[in-house]
């Protein structure tokens, strides 16, 4: 049915009048039932160019990850093509946005011994990273003492602006860039050619943030590593001996296009990479279905083929339902803060100190007071937002200005002040990011303070015509309790698409992350920074996302046999749900007690997750019956899967794909009890002969059961399946905000704790 009604509406779309029918050219993506080429056509890319558009008109062939092509076309060109029987689906290109030392220490890893020893550092696994390029040259990027590139490779080093066969070497293996769906227009005409005075036709970064992504995941030892004096000390990534192939698909300024992004899933696969980290997604936090999805498609495409693929959940948090990337074959990483802080202060005039952040490096305020002044007292918004030429400068000069937070970069609106002659800046939080504080690398003296700290300063002020203040920075403060706590930007579930599947799948550190840096921007990225630095400290699921794939690099290392969805379940059911103050984690944007709509299965804890004990697996079969169970037809399900499948007789339901977390939905309309059973599949990947028995934690108000209670494995015995049943009582059961309860489900054999969480959710009926 998904598909019949995709086709319409495209059809519909594209089936224009005449008179508007040759618009102007935007890209589509085409998906070929490539099973139909005729043999007299050497390759799909002749048989394309004969039969469906000119030669000129093609931008990317996929052959590996997805089949067909994507073409910069008009709308009547594009209605042509799609009526060819050949033509599975079509869908426009569409601009995705990026999710943008002390870490590893933080996920439990240690020099010479557990996961980092064991797995030689993650030394023969290769990390694909999607993202805005690579500054070369880089400390973290040394190949120094690295072995021979692995025989498998297959990859390219592509040269062109400032980019160098010589700037690949054993630690960067391959590198490629991908501009064509940006060069065509995009979506709507967006895009268009590359600006080559701030961009590299290369796979060189002229951003910054694919280089702080690929040295996270993957960076070599770098001491004496800091911003600024700020986070001082050995910089290293989660793997640091695996190695990098660079897939540039984000343009500074331009983001990242659906077109782009398949072509590099397609080109990683054939190359031979292990790993795809990809810190992109939509910008809205809006989802869309799996077959109009390429990140979903060429994921799938990936993990079909035993790469583990690993995506950031988002920053639109603390929204519930905001969470992206949603594919049950995808790992959806949220961000979590680590124990390091970079404190500042703000003093009032009347002695009050307010405390906030700040990454500010240059010459500090040493205590002289300087007047307040909040522009949004006169109730126009662009200057309560200190947007660009806002500001007065008779008003703000010499003085401390209060900006609000939202809407431009918090280091632009420094900048705005800073050209209107402000001697400081305190950006407030809106009740929307609650407390959550992120630390930039600002142009002036400025701190960042929470909502009630910056409702506190402006009642001051409004109450003191002559209110003063003065700004403290007190560099960097390591230790720091509670720690780990959900961002408040990190996104949250439920899944907007499927709710029977938990998302995000975990949280990893995303804020305050520092990690190598490209000397083509300052540490703002503004264009009139000119500081250059060779590492940055940025915030965003961008920076948890690759932690998890150099974790998911040093278990491919250590276990090579094991699938992507086996990664996936060893990280997710050893996942930690407590802090460093042995408490429950919060929410930084309440302050509150998290859930697992905020942090899934908890915080990636790497000391646990190289000996699970039990995984749950997935195979491609599982997946597609996944496909039926949410209703998409086969030909629907052939766009993601590329092969043609057929749906069981019997209706699957979602619920029962083997994921490492269970998820109970009944309607907020039944009274009484209402059951649900699910069924489940574990693998022994640890002793051979043990015995596992079941440790439940329900919610108030629901029962769960467990057949059987114990599972015995054996050399003849490595899988065992077990059922669950789900009770909820309506009216016992106390309910969250959310409409949601919590507990979970554990196999224990005395050394591991094979957690999976579980959640009770009541939804409105359709």
């Amino acid at each position: 049915m998904a598909h019949s009604f995709l086709l319409s509406l495209l059809f519909l779309l594209l089936t224009v009048p005449a008179a508007l029918a040759n618009g102007s050219p935007k890209t589509y993506i085409f998906r070929v039932d490539s099973r139909t080429k005729p043999a007299i056509f050497p390759t799909h890319y002749h048989w394309y160019t004969s039969e469906f558009t000119q030669p000129s008109n093609i931008l990317h062939v996929y052959d590996t990850v997805f089949h067909g092509f994507s073409a910069s076309l008009n709308p009547s060109q594009a209605a042509s093509v799609l009526r060819h029987p050949s033509i599975l689906a079509a869908f426009e290109d569409r601009r995705r946005q990026l999710h943008t030392t002390r870490s590893p220490q933080f996920l439990g890893l240690r020099n010479q011994r557990g996961l980092w020893s064991d797995s030689d550092y993650g030394s023969d696994v290769i990390i694909g990273v999607f993202d805005t390029g690579v500054w070369p040259e880089r400390r973290s990027f040394s190949d120094l003492n690295l072995g021979p590139v692995p025989s498998r490779w297959k990859g390219v080093c592509e040269t062109g602006a400032k980019f160098t066969a010589q700037n690949c070497n054993r630690k960067i293996v391959g590198a490629r860039f991908f501009s064509k769906g940006h060069e065509a227009g995009g979506f709507g005409g967006i895009g268009g050619g590359i600006n080559d005075t701030i961009e590299f036709r290369s796979p060189r970064d002229a951003d910054g943030h694919g280089t702080h992504t690929a040295s996270t995941a993957a960076g070599r030892y770098a001491f004496r590593a800091s911003m600024s004096g700020y986070a001082s000390g050995i910089a290293k990534g989660v793997a640091p001996k695996a190695r990098l192939a660079i897939y540039k698909v984000c343009w500074k300024n331009a983001g990242c296009f659906d077109s782009d992004i398949l072509a590099a899933f397609d080109a990683a696969v054939a190359d031979g990479v292990d790993v795809i980290s990809i810190s992109i997604g939509g910008g809205d936090g809006v989802s869309s279905p799996y077959y109009l999805d390429p990140i979903a498609i060429g994921a799938y495409g990936a993990v079909s083929r035993g790469v583990f693929v690993s995506s950031s959940a988002g920053n639109d948090g603390p929204n519930g339902m905001s969470v992206t990337n949603l594919a049950p074959w995808l790992m959806t990483v949220g961000a979590g803060t680590i124990d390091r802080n970079f404190p500042a202060e703000v003093v009032l005039s009347d002695g009050r100190k307010f405390s906030g952040v700040s990454l500010y490096a240059g010459s500090p305020l040493k205590g002289k007071m300087y007047p307040l002044v909040y522009p949004g007292k006169s109730g126009v918004l662009s200057a309560s937002l200190c947007m660009e030429n806002s500001l007065d400068p008779n008003e703000v000069r010499g003085k401390i200005v209060i900006c609000d937070r939202g809407s431009n970069p918090r280091v632009a609106k420094g900048m705005v002040v800073k050209k209107a002659g402000g001697i400081g800046m305190i950006l407030a939080n809106g009740v929307s990011n609650g407390e959550g504080l992120v630390g930039d690398a600002h142009l002036l003296p400025a701190c960042s303070v929470g909502s009630y700290e910056g409702n506190a300063i402006k009642s001051f002020l409004s109450s003191n015509t002559t209110a003063s203040a003065t700004i403290n920075f007190y560099g960097t403060v390591i230790g720091v309790k509670p720690a780990p706590v959900v961002a408040s930007f990190s996104a949250r579930g439920p899944n907007g698409l499927n709710p029977e599947i938990l998302k995000p799948d975990l949280i990893a550190p995303g804020v305050n992350i520092l990690a190598a840096w490209t000397d083509a921007v300052g540490p703002t990225g503004l264009d009139l920074d000119t500081r250059k630095t060779e590492f940055n400290i940025l915030s965003g699921t961008s920076m948890a996302c690759p932690h998890v794939s150099g974790a998911a690099a040093l278990l491919k290392s250590a276990h090579p046999d094991w699938s992507p969805a086996a990664i996936r379940s060893a990280m997710m059911t050893t996942a930690s749900r407590v802090n460093n103050k042995l408490q429950a984690m919060t929410d930084e944007a309440t302050g509150k007690a998290a859930t697992p709509y905020d942090f899934g299965a908890g915080h990636l804890n790497l000391d646990l997750a190289m000996d699970p004990g039990l995984v749950y697996d997935l195979t491609n079969e599982d997946y597609v019956t996944f496909l039926c169970a949410i209703e998409y037809g086969p030909k629907t399900i052939q766009v993601i899967t590329r092969s043609p499948v057929n749906c069981p007789m019997k209706k699957p339901v979602p619920e029962n794909l083997n994921y490492p977390s269970i998820a109970a939905l009944f309607s907020s309309s039944a009274t009484g009890t209402s059951s649900k059973s699910f069924f489940r599949t574990v693998t022994n990947v640890g002793q051979t002969n043990a015995v596992y028995r079941v440790k439940v934690e329900a919610p108030k108000g629901v029962s769960v059961s467990v057949k059987p209670t114990k599972l015995v494995f054996s050399e003849t015995v490595r899988k065992l399946n077990y059922y669950v049943t789900i009770s909820m009582d309506s009216k016992n059961v106390v309910l969250d905000d959310s409409g949601a309860v919590f507990g979970s489900l554990s196999w224990t054999d005395g050394k591991h704790i094979v957690r999976s969480t579980i959640t009770v959710t009541q939804l409105e009926p359709l």
